[in-house]
C-alpha cells in the first residue's frame, strides 16, 4: 500500500543525527526474531513476567482507580495529577507535568543515564466522553465495563506494571526510557499532548523512537498514520422573511451546493482518501430566510499530498458555491459569505516496515504466539511519523470491545491478559536495548 508523505531535509538530518547518537536504535544487525527470542527466553524477562503475574490484581485495581477519575477532552487534570503521583511512586526520575498537561518520568539507561536520547512509551489520559459521564466501573466475571476503560485507561495501568516488572527483575536498558501519560489524543484534542511533546517540550529533538499504547489488541501494529483536516464553515447572509423577501440570497443554498459538489469528487482508493459532511445547524424559524447556517466537514487520507489536494478542492467548492448563490439571487440587502475555520488537523505519515521499531515489534508479537497485523489509523503516533521519527501504536494486551461507547469493556482474564502484556514489554526492551 502506498503512503505518500513529505519530510523536510532538516527533519531528516535531525533523525540521522539522533540515530547516530543512539546505536541501540539503529536498524538491527542481528535477525530480529533471534534478538527478541533471546530477550523473551532470558531469566530477567521471565522474572519480569513473574512480577506482572504477581502484580496482576494491582494492575486491575489501577485500571479501576484511573477509569473512575473523569478525563473528558481538555479536562484531564484530575487524572493527570493522580497518574503523576503514581509515576513518582514508581521511582522514575525527573517526574513532571508539562505546560500542556502531559505527565512523564524517566527510567535512565546505562548508556546516557537519563540525558537522552529517549525511547518513549506513552498512553493517553483523555477519553472521548463529555463531562458528567458516569465512569463507575461495573464487573461481570472477568469483564470490566465503563466509558474509557479500554481506550485508553488500561494502557496507563500497563505502563505502571512494566515499571514494577523491570525494577523487580533488575533489567537495565541501554537507552533511556521516557514513560508518558499524555493529554489530547481523542477527537477535539487533536493530538495536542504529543504535538507539544515533540515540538515544544524539554524533550523536543531528543526522542528517537516512540511507542503509543492505545487499545488492547496485542496483534496490532499501527505503522501508518491517517491524516485528517476538519472545518467548521459558517455561511452568513442578510436573511429575511421567507415570503416577503423571497428571492434574497440564502446561505443555506450555498451550503447545500457545497455538499452536493463535494460528494461529486472522486478520491483515490489507494492511498485511501475520504470526506464527510458531518454536522449542520442554524436558521431562525421555518418562515425565515436564515441569516446564518453552518456545516462541519471531515477529510482524511493516508497521504499528506492527497489530503492537501482534497483540502484545496473543498475550499474551492465553498468559494464557487458562495459566488454562485450571489450571482443567482438578489443581493441588495447583502451578499452571502462563508468562513471556513479549521477545527482539527492531524498530519499523515508512516514508519517504514523495515524500521527497527516495526520489525522488532513484529518479532515480539510472533515470539509471544500471536500473528502480527499491520494497520493504518489516526493515533498519537501520527505526530512523530510526520516528523520522520520511528513510531508505532500497539495494544496493551487482552480482549476489549465497544470503544467510544457507554458500554465499553475489557476482559481481564489473567492468562490471556498476561500473554498480551508481554508483547509491549518485549518490544520496548528490544528497541531500547538490554545490557
Amino acid at each position: 500500500m502506498s503512503h505518500a508523505f513529505h519530510r523536510s531535509a532538516s527533519i531528516l538530518a535531525l533523525g540521522t543525527a539522533l540515530l547516530a547518537a543512539a546505536p541501540s536504535l539503529a536498524a538491527p544487525k542481528a535477525d530480529p526474531a533471534a534478538t527478541v527470542g533471546k530477550i523473551v527466553a532470558s531469566k530477567p524477562f521471565k522474572a519480569a513476567v513473574a512480577r506482572l503475574d504477581a502484580d496482576f490484581d494491582r494492575t486491575v485495581a489501577d485500571i479501576v482507580t484511573l477509569t473512575e477519575i473523569p478525563a473528558p477532552p481538555f479536562k484531564e487534570e484530575a487524572r493527570a495529577k493522580a497518574y503523576l503521583a503514581m509515576l513518582k511512586a514508581h521511582g522514575l526520575t525527573d517526574v513532571t507535568m508539562d505546560a500542556e498537561g502531559n505527565v512523564m518520568g524517566i527510567r535512565p539507561g546505562t548508556a546516557t543515564k537519563g540525558k537522552g536520547p529517549f525511547v518513549v512509551m506513552a498512553a493517553h489520559l483523555d477519553t472521548v466522553f463529555p463531562e458528567g459521564t458516569d465512569v463507575k466501573v461495573r464487573r461481570e466475571g472477568t469483564k470490566l465495563m465503563a466509558p474509557g476503560i479500554g481506550d485508553d485507561t488500561r494502557s496507563l495501568a500497563t505502563l505502571l506494571a512494566y515499571m514494577r516488572a523491570l525494577d523487580a527483575a533488575g533489567i537495565k536498558t541501554r537507552s533511556d526510557i521516557l514513560f508518558v501519560g499524555n493529554v489530547g489524543e481523542e477527537g477535539p484534542g487533536d493530538l495536542r499532548g504529543v504535538r507539544y511533546l515533540f515540538n515544544k517540550s524539554a524533550y523536543k529533538g531528543r526522542i528517537t523512537a516512540f511507542f503509543s499504547m492505545d487499545g488492547s489488541d496485542p496483534t496490532r501494529i499501527v505503522d501508518g498514520g491517517t491524516g485528517s483536516k476538519r472545518y467548521h464553515v459558517a455561511y452568513t447572509g442578510p436573511g429575511g422573511h421567507s415570503y416577503g423577501a423571497f428571492g434574497t440570497v440564502n446561505p443555506m443554498t450555498a451550503m447545500a451546493k457545497t455538499v452536493v459538489d463535494l460528494y461529486a469528487v472522486q478520491t483515490p482508493k489507494d492511498p485511501k482518501t475520504t470526506y464527510s459532511a458531518s454536522v449542520t445547524g442554524g436558521g431562525t424559524s421555518v418562515n425565515s430566510i436564515p441569516h446564518d447556517v453552518f456545516m462541519q466537514f471531515d477529510m482524511r487520507s493516508e497521504s499528506a499530498a492527497e489530503l492537501a489536494k482534497l483540502d484545496q478542492t473543498l475550499l474551492g467548492i465553498i468559494d464557487a458555491a458562495v459566488a454562485g448563490e450571489n450571482a443567482a439571487r438578489d443581493t441588495r440587502f447583502g451578499k452571502i459569505t462563508a468562513e471556513p475555520k479549521v477545527i482539527g488537523e492531524r498530519p499523515a505519515g508512516a514508519t517504514p516496515r523495515t524500521a527497527d521499531i516495526v520489525v522488532l515489534t513484529s518479532a515480539a508479537i510472533t515470539a509471544l504466539g500471536f500473528k502480527p497485523e499491520h494497520d493504518i489509523s489516526s493515533t498519537d503516533s501520527n505526530i512523530p511519523m510526520s516528523l520522520g521519527i520511528p513510531a508505532v501504536t500497539i495494544g496493551s494486551g487482552g480482549k476489549a470491545g465497544r470503544a467510544h461507547a457507554l458500554d465499553e469493556w475489557i476482559d481481564v482474564e489473567k492468562g490471556e491478559s498476561l500473554r498480551g502484556m508481554q508483547v509491549g514489554l518485549a518490544a520496548l526492551l528490544a528497541v531500547a536495548g538490554v545490557d
